[in-house]
C-alpha cells in the first residue's frame, strides 16, 4: 500500500529551491514518487512537499541518496526537513 509523505523545509529563496525541485521530477517518477510543492501563504520561506510513494522504505531510499541530499542543501534548505508519513486508517 502506498503512503502519503509530507516533507517540510525552511528555505532561503523559494524560486531557487523550486527550480531544483522541478529539475528532479524525472528521478522522482522513476522511484514511483509523485509530489507537489507548496509554499506557505504568509511565509514563502517555509515549503511543504506533499506526495505519494510506494512505501516509507522506498521513499527513504530515494530521499537519503547522497546526491539528492547535496542538491537539497545547495538549493537553500536550512537544516534538516521534517518528514511525516501517512496512511489511510
Amino acid at each position: 500500500m502506498s503512503v502519503t509523505v509530507i516533507v517540510s523545509f525552511q528555505i532561503t529563496d523559494f524560486d531557487v529551491w523550486k527550480a531544483v525541485f522541478d529539475d528532479d521530477e524525472t528521478n522522482r517518477k522513476k522511484a514511483g514518487i509523485a509530489a507537489t510543492a507548496y509554499k506557505e501563504v504568509d511565509n514563502s520561506d517555509q515549503v511543504h512537499v506533499i506526495g505519494t510513494a510506494p512505501s516509507k522504505e522506498e521513499f527513504l531510499a530515494f530521499f537519503t541518496q547522497p546526491e539528492l541530499q547535496k542538491r537539497i542543501q545547495d538549493s537553500g534548505a536550512m537544516g534538516p526537513p521534517d518528514l511525516k508519513f501517512l496512511e489511510l486508517g
